[in-house]
C-alpha cells in the first residue's frame, strides 16, 4: 500500500524524504538510531559469521552505507571487513567514520568494482533488499553475492518482515495499522533518528519467506531463517541496551528475520 493510501497518517516529528541519495541522504541514514536492530538485528548476524568465519578472513558488507555495522563487524569478529554500497556518498561517509574497515568499493552496474569472483569468505547484507524494486533485481543482488562468495562460504542476510505492520516499535514504524502490502509492493518504513524525529522512507514489501527460493535460484543451498527475540538478545545484545526500555513490541512481534545460507 502506497504512502497516499488511507491510514493515520505522519507521526509527530516526521521528516521528509526517502531515498539515501546524494550527500543529505548519507547524513540523513547516518543519523538513524537503530536500536531494534542493535537489540534483534546485527548481534544475531554477527552470531552467524562468528561460528562460520575467523580472524583475518575477508568479510564483505553489501551495502554498507556509513559503515556502521561494517565498523562493528571488524572489531568484534577480528575479520578483514570490506564494504560496498551503490552510493559514492555513503562510501565518503563511511571513510571518515568507520575506521575499521580495511577498505571500500563502488557498485556500478550491478557488479562491485575491482573485487574478483570467490574472493570472500563471508557477505552480510543488512536492510538492503527493501529498497529493490523487482524480484528480477533481487534476483540480480543475490547473484552478484553468489559471484563475490568462495563456494561453501555464508551469505547472511539481515531484512523487516513487511507483515509486521502498524507496529511501532524502538526505532521503527512499519507501514500503518490495516496494511497488507502486496508482493514487491512500496509501502512507507518510519525509523527513528537520534534527534527523536521520524525519517520517512519508502520501502518495497519483500516477505521473508520468499528469499529461501531465491537464494536456491541465485546459487545459495541450505537456507535456513531464524526471527530473534528478545530474550535471546539477553544474552548477545549490549546489556546496556537491553537494558534501556521494556521492548514491548519487540516482545509482542519480533520484526526481524536473519536468512542464512552458504554458496554452493
Amino acid at each position: 500500500m502506497h504512502e497516499n493510501s488511507q491510514g493515520p497518517g505522519p507521526l509527530p516529528g516526521d521528516a521528509e524524504g526517502g531515498a539515501w541519495s546524494g550527500p543529505e541522504g548519507a547524513r540523513a541514514f547516518a543519523a538513524v538510531e537503530a536500536a531494534t536492530d542493535w537489540l534483534l538485528g546485527y548481534p544475531f548476524v554477527f552470531q552467524e559469521l562468528a561460528r562460520r568465519i575467523g580472524p583475518g578472513d575477508l568479510l564483505i558488507d553489501y551495502g554498507c552505507g556509513p559503515g556502521t555495522v561494517a565498523d562493528a563487524a571488524a572489531r568484534r569478529l577480528g575479520a578483514r571487513v570490506v564494504g560496498v554500497d551503490t552510493s559514492p556518498q555513503m562510501l565518503a561517509l563511511a571513510r571518515r567514520t568507520a575506521t575499521a574497515v580495511a577498505e571500500y568499493h563502488l557498485v556500478e552496474h550491478g557488479r562491485v568494482t575491482g573485487l574478483p569472483d570467490g574472493c570472500a569468505d563471508a557477505v552480510m547484507c543488512n536492510h538492503v533488499l527493501a529498497s529493490v524494486p523487482t524480484q528480477e533485481a533481487l534476483i540480480a543482488v543475490l547473484t552478484e553475492v553468489r559471484r563475490l562468495l568462495r563456494p561453501g562460504a555464508p551469505f547472511v542476510l539481515l531484512t523487516t518482515d513487511p507483515h509486521c505492520t502498524g507496529v511501532t516499535y524502538a526505532s521503527t514504524r512499519i507501514g500503518e495499522a490495516g496494511q497488507s502490502p502486496g508482493v514487491g509492493e512500496e509501502f512507507t518504513v518510519r525509523l527513528r533518528r537520534t534527534d527523536g524525529t521520524w525519517q520517512a522512507v519508502p520501502n518495497h514489501a519483500w516477505p521473508v519467506d520468499l528469499f529461501p527460493a531465491l537464494l536456491h535460484r541465485s546459487g545459495f543451498r541450505d537456507v535456513t531463517q531464524r526471527r530473534p527475540t528478545v530474550a535471546e538478545a539477553l544474552t548477545v545484545a549490549d546489556p546496556d541496551l537491553v537494558h534501556s526500555r521494556d521492548w514491548q513490541a519487540e516482545r509482542a512481534r519480533p520484526p526481524l528475520v536473519v536468512t542464512t545460507a552458504p554458496a554452493d
